[in-house]
């Protein structure tokens, strides 16, 4: 510790603070920088954002540039702390790794005069880092399942501390900007049930089925029999224990098991999928709505939630903070792309619509009660998991307010043998008065 006591002691070298100028000069939207000395390096304009670097180390990794997870590692160390809006920090990350040219060269030119400072000697920093280690062929049964429990097994009461009461972990469905996130979560829940069709004494698949959310709106709202499966033991846990105090283990039950290995077991009325899609990826995505035909009865309907990617942006295989450390393995594919699948493997597509914004508003609400609730949650989790969520949740608002992702929502259903869909002609039953 003496070391890192003498050298945020130093002031840094003028090289650094001229080649930080030159790199935050111009961004937008406007960014300053706070150094552990005090001194502040700022964008023209009024700062929007605020990175407080605490440590030389993490200037040398700000100068340097690199990776988005080269960089966040930097800050679920605790080396740099984020202050002001942090939903800024898609675009100002970005400007920090994408240099002008030669820029990077002028950075290893100012780390030369940065050695004056002590090196620092490797530190976790605050809360230990829980990067994912997951082996075998993507998307391999194993796989899938190291990383799921990898994002959902980290902690139940976590969760608790920013999802609504109901602990819906999707995105919700506002009326007005400004609603309790909790009766947007009734809603969307209810917009399901209803998009389904669901009648008394039908059987309904959750497939991802969370802390148990759906099932159990689905089996007290609409009396049907309920079955959820998830690969995350600690929200089976919670869900079959929710499920039991409401008293409805006759019509719900969870199984900890993987889609692909769920027997016919005569079929089911109506399949939703909400916020797993996911974690299929494109290769997987044949053989999964091959299962959800498989599994759906004839005039059957499917119900498809999910976050999908704009199909201009190419996909991205490098590291980054979301694929290393909270998300592992997810895929987002776009739209068209997972229409097309579907219908290859015999569902017809009957609705679709994007429900970004709503999206967006559900990760403001997450991050705001994260931030309100920091230290019930560092507690819980360890201050670097707090960061990551926070970071992730903030960008992935961002992406979603600016149209780089779309939330589908999609109805499909399975024909009869006669080709017969057995839907209304209209949709007007999906609205009406019904509320929490």
């Amino acid at each position: 510790m003496a070391t890192t006591e003498a050298a945020t002691a130093v002031a840094p070298p003028a090289a650094a603070l001229h080649l930080l100028q030159e790199l935050v000069g111009d961004i937008d939207p406007p960014v300053a920088v706070r150094l552990w000395d005090g001194s502040v390096v700022a964008a023209r304009g009024e700062p929007v954002l605020t990175l407080v670097v605490k440590r030389p180390e993490a200037l040398r990794q700000l100068l340097a540039g690199g990776s988005e997870a080269a960089l966040a590692d930097v800050h679920l160390r605790g080396d740099i702390d984020i202050e002001g809006d942090v939903f800024s920090i898609v675009p100002v990350a970005k400007a920090l790794l994408t240099r002008p040219a030669g820029l990077k060269d002028r950075a290893r030119l100012a780390l030369g005069a940065a050695r004056v400072l002590h090196e620092l000697p490797a530190e976790t920093g605050p809360g230990a880092r829980r990067w994912a280690t997951l082996r075998g062929r993507r998307h391999s049964t194993q796989r899938d399942l190291a990383a799921v429990r990898h994002h959902y097994d980290v902690s139940n009461r976590f969760y608790t501390l920013f999802l609504d009461p109901a602990m819906v972990y999707s995105s919700a469905m506002f009326a007005r900007a400004d609603e309790e996130l909790a009766s947007a979560q009734w809603r969307k829940l209810d917009m399901i049930c209803r998009k389904l069709r669901l009648q008394p004494g039908q059987r309904l698949l959750d497939i991802g089925c969370g802390w148990g959310a759906l099932l159990l709106h689905a089996a007290r709202e609409y009396d049907i029999e309920a079955v959820g499966i998830t690969l995350s033991e600690r929200q089976a846990e919670l869900a079959r224990e929710r499920i039991a105090a409401a008293g409805l283990e006759k019509r719900c039950r969870v199984q900890l098991v993987d889609y692909r290995a769920l027997p016919d077991d005569g079929g089911f009325d109506r399949i939703a999928s909400v916020g797993m899609f996911e974690h299929v990826g494109s290769e997987r995505a044949p053989e999964y709505f091959r299962t959800v035909h498989r599994l759906l009865r004839p005039g059957g309907t499917y119900l498809h939630h999910a976050i999908a990617g704009d199909p201009r942006i190419p996909r991205r295989y490098a590291p980054t903070l979301s694929n290393l450390y909270v998300f592992p393995d997810h895929e987002l594919i776009p739209v068209g792309d997972t229409i097309s699948v579907a219908e290859r493997e015999g569902l017809e597509l009957r609705d679709v619509e994007n429900l970004r914004e709503h999206y967006a508003l559900t990760l403001r609400h997450w991050v705001a009660t994260l931030e309100a609730r920091h230290d019930e949650a560092a507690a819980e989790v360890g201050e670097a998991t707090w960061r990551a969520w926070r970071l992730v949740f903030a960008g992935a608002a961002y992406n979603f307010e600016r149209g780089r992702h779309r939330l589908v929502q999609a109805l499909f259903v399975k024909p009869d043998a006669a080709g017969r869909a057995q839907l209304p002609l209209l949709r007007s039953d999906w609205y009406g008065p019904r509320a929490p």
